[in-house]
C-alpha cells in the first residue's frame, strides 16, 4: 500500500523522532535524593567531616556560608570560587575582594571530596559538596533547616577580574547592594534575610574601620562600642589580620541577635547599618529584630533558592577529581 504524499513527511519525522539520540539540554534538574543510589553515604560523610571540623574550629560555620554566598553570586553555584590560580588563570580566589575568604571554609570542603572520593570516586561535584556543608553547618549553630536539592556540576571558568561589581562590599548603599541581589533573582526581603547571615562569623578591621577613625567617623555607631573597636583595630594597618566578631553579642550562635544589635548601634559594617537606616529596608529589620521565627523562615527559603542560582548541568560542567582545580589542568 502506497502512503499519501501528505501524509508521508509526518509518518517520516514520527520516526526520527523516536530513533533520534538524546541530547541533552545542559539543564541541572536538582533533588534532594539525587546520590541516593550513586553515592548512599554521601549525607552521612559530609555530616561526619562538618561536626569533626567544626568542633575543631568553631569558625568554620560561618566561613563556609559566606564562600557559598561569594561563589553563587558569581557565575552561580558551581565551585569556581574553589579553584587555585596556576600559571595559565587568575582565579576568583585571588581576586582583593576575596581575599579574606577563611581558609577553614576551603578546607572542610576538600577533606570531604577526599572521603567522598575514596567511598565514590568520581561522582559527587564540590558544588553540591560546599551547598550540603553549608545548611549543615548553618543548622550546628543553631540556624534553621533548609532543603539541598542536589545535582549541581562544577563550573569550568573562574576569572578573579569578574569578581567586582558581583559581589557586595561594605561600603555599599543598599541599592547597590540590592542590584546584586535582583539580578540574581531576590527581592528586597530576601536581601535583609540573607543579610542577617552576619549573626555568625567576623570581619576584618579593614573593612570598618573608616567607620571609627577620622572626619569621616560614623557617629551613628554605639559609642562603647566604637571605643572597643577603636582599641582593637590600633594596629590593623600593619597586620590586616585582626578581626572583629559581626554579632558582638552571640557571635557563635545563628539567631537573630543580628537585627537587634542594628537597632541598637551596634551593627559592625557600614552596609549593615544602612538597613536599619533605609526606609525601605527598615520594615524587614524590625520584625526579624523582634520575630525570630518569621526571619529563620525567610532565611530558610532565601538559602533555598540561592543554591539554585546559576547551577550547572551535563554538558555545562563537570565533576572535578579536586576541587581546586578543573580536571583539565590548562583551563
Amino acid at each position: 500500500m502506497r502512503l499519501s504524499c501528505s501524509l508521508t513527511p509526518f509518518i517520516l519525522l514520527f520516526f526520527l523522532f523516536l530513533v533520534a539520540p538524546a541530547v541533552s539540554s545542559g539543564i541541572a534538574i536538582l533533588r534532594t535524593d539525587y546520590y541516593q543510589k550513586t553515592c548512599p553515604d554521601f549525607n552521612k560523610i559530609v555530616r561526619d567531616a562538618v561536626i569533626a571540623k567544626q568542633g575543631q574550629q568553631p569558625t568554620t560555620a560561618a566561613g563556609t556560608l559566606r564562600l557559598f554566598f561569594h561563589d553563587c553570586f558569581l557565575e552561580g553555584c558551581d565551585a569556581s570560587v574553589l579553584i587555585a590560580t596556576n600559571s595559565f588563570n587568575k582565579a576568583e580566589r585571588d581576586d582583593d575582594l576575596n581575599d579574606s575568604l577563611p581558609g577553614d571554609a576551603f578546607d572542610i570542603v576538600n577533606r570531604i571530596k577526599t572521603a567522598l572520593e575514596l567511598s565514590c570516586p568520581g561522582v559527587v561535584s564540590c558544588a553540591d559538596i560546599l551547598a550540603q556543608a553549608t545548611r549543615d553547618l548553618v543548622t550546628m549553630v543553631g540556624g534553621p533547616y533548609f532543603d539541598v536539592k542536589l545535582g549541581r556540576k562544577d563550573g569550568l571558568e573562574s576569572k578573579a577580574h569578574k569578581v567586582r561589581g558581583n559581589v557586595p562590599m561594605p561600603n555599599q548603599t543598599v541599592h547597590d547592594i540590592h542590584g546584586m541581589f535582583k539580578k540574581n533573582g531576590f527581592s528586597l526581603r530576601e536581601m535583609v534575610a540573607l543579610s542577617g547571615a552576619h549573626t555568625i562569623g567576623f570581619s576584618h578591621c579593614k573593612e570598618f574601620s573608616d567607620r571609627l577613625y577620622g572626619s569621616k567617623a560614623d557617629p551613628e555607631i554605639n559609642p562603647r562600642f566604637a571605643t572597643a573597636l577603636k582599641e582593637l583595630c590600633k594596629n590593623h594597618t600593619v597586620d590586616d589580620t585582626i578581626a572583629a566578631f559581626n554579632d558582638v553579642m552571640t557571635p557563635g550562635k545563628f539567631d537573630n541577635m543580628y537585627f537587634k544589635n542594628l537597632k541598637r548601634g551596634l551593627g559592625l559594617l557600614a552596609s549593615d547599618h544602612l538597613l536599619i537606616k533605609n526606609n525601605s529596608t527598615k520594615p524587614f529589620v524590625d520584625l526579624y529584630a523582634t520575630d525570630e521565627k518569621a526571619f529563620f523562615e525567610d532565611f530558610a527559603r532565601a538559602m533555598e533558592k540561592m543554591g539554585t542560582v546559576g547551577v550547572k548541568g551535563d554538558g555545562e560542567g563537570e565533576v572535578r577529581r579536586r576541587c581546586d582545580h578543573f580536571n583539565n589542568l590548562n583551563v
